[in-house]
C-alpha cells in the first residue's frame, strides 16, 4: 500500500512542475527534480498522461513535445478559453506562411535564402511573422560570409500540429519519374 501512495506522490510532484512552469519541461530535468532514472519519470509521466488524457471532456492535457512535457488546455474547448480570457481568435495562416513553414520544418535549420530559393519569392514578411508567433526560431548562424541566420521550428509549432516530433510529419510525396530530370532518369535505371 504504501507503495501506490509513493507513486502517487511521485506523478502529484511531476504535475505540479508541469502546472508551474507553464512551458514545456524537458524529462531529464522532472527526473533530475524529483531524484528519479530517466526510465522511471518516463514510465511515471507516461501514466500521468494517460490519466489526464483519458476521455475526451477533460480540459486539461498533458502533451509530450519532443523529449519535453506541457500541461495545456484540451483544443475542444479553445473557443470558450478564448471567449472567457477574451483573446483574440487566432487568424489562419496564409498560404504562403503554411509554405515557409513546410520548407523549414522538412528541411532545418534553413537559411531564408534557401526557403526564397524553394519557394522563388521574396521570405522576409512570412519567416518575421511566423517568428513572431513562436512557430519558427533562429538557431544560430551559418558559417558563411555575411553569417546568415538559421531558422527551425519550435515546440509551439509541435503543438499546433498536435504532433510530439517532427518525425510524425508525413513523408514527402515522390516525384513521378515522367517529371524527373534527365540525371534523376538515369540515377533510377
Amino acid at each position: 500500500m504504501a507503495y501506490n501512495v509513493e507513486i502517487e506522490e511521485l506523478k502529484g510532484r511531476m504535475e505540479a512542475v508541469l502546472f508551474a512552469s507553464g512551458d514545456p519541461v524537458p524529462l531529464d530535468r522532472i527526473a533530475q527534480t524529483l531524484e528519479l532514472d530517466r526510465p522511471t519519470a518516463e514510465k511515471l509521466m507516461q501514466s500521468l498522461m494517460d490519466r489526464y488524457n483519458d476521455g475526451p471532456y477533460g480540459g486539461v492535457r498533458i502533451v509530450k513535445l519532443e523529449d519535453s512535457y506541457q500541461m495545456c488546455g484540451n483544443p475542444a474547448y479553445g473557443k470558450d478559453v478564448r471567449r472567457a480570457l477574451d483573446l483574440r481568435r487566432n487568424v489562419p495562416l496564409s498560404q504562403a506562411a503554411m509554405e515557409v513553414l513546410a520548407v523549414v520544418a522538412y528541411n532545418q535549420p534553413v537559411t531564408k535564402a534557401f526557403v526564397e530559393q524553394v519557394r522563388g519569392v521574396d521570405c522576409s514578411g512570412v519567416l518575421a511573422s511566423l517568428t513572431a508567433k513562436g512557430l519558427l526560431e533562429e538557431r544560430g548562424r551559418l558559417e558563411l560570409p555575411g553569417r546568415p541566420l538559421l531558422y527551425g521550428t519550435t515546440q509551439n509549432f509541435l503543438r499546433c500540429l498536435q504532433i510530439s516530433s517532427l518525425r510524425e510529419l508525413p513523408p514527402l510525396p515522390q516525384k513521378p519519374a515522367e517529371e524527373a530530370g534527365p540525371e534523376e532518369e538515369q540515377a533510377q535505371e
